[in-house]
């Protein structure tokens, strides 16, 4: 097992690589039974297959053992931080914790992947200072490229919030439908956006979520960005992507992916977007704010 530098504070977060079953099996057997013997509840992240695995090895109906189906909720990793956390505070008995998470794997989308590498680096921060648990990353060393595996070498130990809200996402790959919009203009955003819809062939249930996700985000433009902001819809790759636009500046990387208090006024657009989206992505600095917005179409 092949492990990155670990930070010197209570959340232990390790990368751990294998090159095939067998050494999946080798590094995460000895983790999760290690957790059983030491009382731990062991939460359980992992791939349909990479489950079915560990499940042949170990005994799955033990009461220590969590399992979260990280296809679902792991699709968009900007649901995965409160998550964890909520994993965590569910443990009455306020014993330790171990987690098994794997949230890189074959297939994924360039676009999931950043998000993904990204989520890595926002665990340090989101969880440097809590109370301590260890949580395990299986990286697929034998399927994933050296970019991924080099990057995750360096995201599971140093605790920063620099660079994570940085960097332009990809521009348009398809025919774009747009507007600029302000206060008075949400119902035209929520048009825009069933109508486009409609014609990638979104079904209603996903058409709902998606609409609600885009005015969300689009409200957030008019309170803190400016007043204003830009939309832009398209169709690529099997997917519905909105772009929202405006001239303000978010500060805190964990913005939308720790649930906010029931005593907070605001604070819940970006939230939301995350628990209805396949992905959602954020960009922001100076020269202002780019959430964008994924929904896949799924065929009939």
């Amino acid at each position: 097992m092949t492990e990155a530098p670990q930070q010197e504070v209570g959340f232990r977060h390790e990368a751990f690589f294998y090159a095939d079953h067998d050494e999946f099996l080798a590094g995460t057997v000895p983790f999760v039974e290690a957790g059983i013997e030491a009382g731990e509840t062991v939460l359980i992240g992992l791939p349909a297959t990479k489950r079915g695995l560990l499940q042949r090895e170990i005994d799955p109906d033990s009461p220590m053992l969590h399992f979260l189906s990280i296809e679902e909720t792991g699709r968009n990793p900007g649901r995965l931080i409160s998550t964890w956390r909520e994993l965590l505070h569910g443990q009455e008995d306020g014993g330790d914790v171990r987690g098994l998470g794997e949230t890189i794997w074959p297939g994924r989308s360039r676009a999931e992947i950043d998000e993904c590498q990204r989520h890595e680096r926002l665990l340090n921060l989101a969880f440097g200072t809590g109370p301590a648990w260890t949580l395990m990353c299986p990286y697929d060393a034998g399927a994933l490229s050296n970019e991924i595996l080099t990057t995750a070498k360096h995201s599971h130990g140093e605790i920063s919030a620099d660079g994570l809200l940085d960097g332009a996402l990809p521009t348009a790959n398809g025919a774009c439908f747009g507007m600029d919009f302000g206060k008075a203009d949400l119902r035209h955003v929520r048009q825009l956006v069933s109508k486009r819809a409609g014609t990638a062939g979104l079904d209603i249930r996903r058409t709902e979520d998606l609409v609600l996700a885009a005015c969300e985000v689009a409200t957030n433009s008019i309170q803190h960005g400016g007043g204003e902001g830009t939309l832009l819809v398209w169709y690529e790759d099997g997917k519905l992507i909105c772009d929202v636009r405006d001239t303000g500046c978010i500060t805190d990387p964990l913005v939308g992916r720790e649930r906010p208090s029931i005593d907070r006024p605001g604070g819940r657009g970006l939230w939301i977007a995350n628990q209805l989206c396949d992905l959602v992505q954020i960009r922001s600095g100076e020269e202002g704010t780019q959430v964008r917005l994924q929904m896949g179409v799924v065929e009939p």
